[in-house]
């Protein structure tokens, strides 16, 4: 089976979905390398509002984005420790930080529509779409968008 990474060509594919202030996310399969446990994020001076900082993940350094920074929501509630996706791109190591895993899912492209004309912009600006589900709207993050910290600084809560 081959998994499209934005979930709009083929008859299925495949998404890691995650949890943010109970919100359903999904991240293409094909792009995360990992579920983690952040530990001993150090931060970096100077660095986008975005950056947690960086950790040390089995011998790779890692820059850790706090996705709740990243989509304009309010800090995390201490309810049990945050939980981390691995993502690789362009050569260098991320962990997406976020409040919960979830399962894998594989979706078919009759569920997919583009996104709404309400989603906020935060959140439209880096993401791929939306599966609707039963009950939930599955929010599809665009891996690229999510790391180009720079692009949208002007939208930053």
């Amino acid at each position: 089976m081959t998994s499209q990474s934005k979930g709009i060509e083929g008859n299925t594919s495949e998404f890691v979905t995650v949890e943010i202030e109970h919100q359903l996310f999904g991240l293409p399969i094909e792009q995360v390398e990992d579920v983690f446990m952040p530990e001993a994020i150090t931060e970096v001076p100077l660095s986008n509002p975005e950056v947690a900082g960086v950790l040390n993940l089995r011998g790779r350094i890692v820059t850790a984005i706090d996705m709740r920074r990243r989509l304009g929501l309010n800090a995390r509630k201490s309810d049990g420790p945050p939980m981390a996706v691995g993502i690789e791109y362009n050569g260098e190591s991320y962990g997406l930080i976020i409040d919960k895993v979830g399962e894998v899912l594989q979706l078919g492209s009759n569920t997919y529509e583009k996104n709404p004309a309400n989603l906020d912009i935060r959140w439209s600006s880096i993401s791929a779409g939306v599966h609707r589900l039963d009950g939930h709207l599955l929010v599809l993050l665009d891996v690229e968008r999510v790391l180009d910290l720079n692009s949208d600084r002007s939208n930053a809560a």
